[in-house]
């Protein structure tokens, strides 16, 4: 017999605070944990600047202080996720599968490997050939990252993702820290419109961007226009 088919929710989100992300991801997790039988969620999202810092990080590879952060209007959080420091901010989509790691083989290692396939499959529609670096996280264009990947596992479902980079300030990001704890000398930070050098509106990449997350991901995704909790 077949298994059933694994069924997301889309819900695309520009200019949402990081806080409420994290509560659509929570709601989201809950009701799956709640029903077994309900599909995942993808939340697309863009979100104000903003710092965030993972259980693996110490702060300690910010390179300006938390003062100079709110002089630049960037907020600073603390993430559940896995990895250190990351920026967010407007150019740049976060990517949340909130999925049944099931799905998966309840296999963290294939499920992170899944994830940076997606957005490499993502750089390659537009004609980027990205690739992995061994013992890094992440989608890698020779020496910069152009995705970071951070996740979080709850009751065998997973939430946080990933962050791709499409056309997001790159020079103030690397004025405020060592991107994943990573020093400037073994690698840098780039984008969709750096590697391509053309500019990409943010809407014109969410077809590509879906299709690469229902093929590698082997979701069949539905568009949704209201929060987790709402669509119980």
């Amino acid at each position: 017999m077949a298994d059933p088919p694994r069924r997301a929710n889309l819900l695309i989100r520009r200019g949402l605070p990081y806080a409420e992300g994290e509560r659509l991801q929570k709601e989201a997790l809950a009701g799956m944990a709640a029903d077994p039988a309900a599909g995942g969620w993808l939340i697309l999202a863009e979100h104000p600047p903003l710092v965030t810092c993972g259980r693996s990080g110490d702060g300690g590879n910010l390179l300006v202080g938390r003062e100079r952060l709110t002089a630049l209007g960037i907020g600073f959080h603390s993430a559940g996720r896995g990895g250190d420091v990351a920026f967010h901010g407007p150019g740049q989509w976060t990517v949340y599968p909130i999925l049944r790691l099931d799905w998966f083989g309840r296999d963290l290692h294939r499920y992170l490997r899944l994830l940076e396939e997606c957005a490499i499959r993502f750089l390659s529609a537009y004609g980027v050939a990205a690739g992995r670096r061994p013992g890094l996280t992440g989608a890698w264009v020779g020496r910069d990252k152009a995705a970071a990947v951070g996740i979080a596992v709850s009751r065998w479902i997973t939430w946080h993702g990933f962050a791709l980079n499409i056309h997001p300030d790159l020079p103030l990001f690397a004025s405020l820290m060592r991107p994943c704890g990573i020093a400037a000398e073994r690698g840098g930070v780039t984008s969709l419109d750096r590697l391509t050098g053309e500019r990409h509106g943010m809407g014109e990449t969410i077809p590509v961007l879906r299709e690469a997350l229902a093929e590698v991901l082997e979701l069949e995704i539905r568009d949704c226009c209201c929060n987790p909790a709402a669509s119980r």
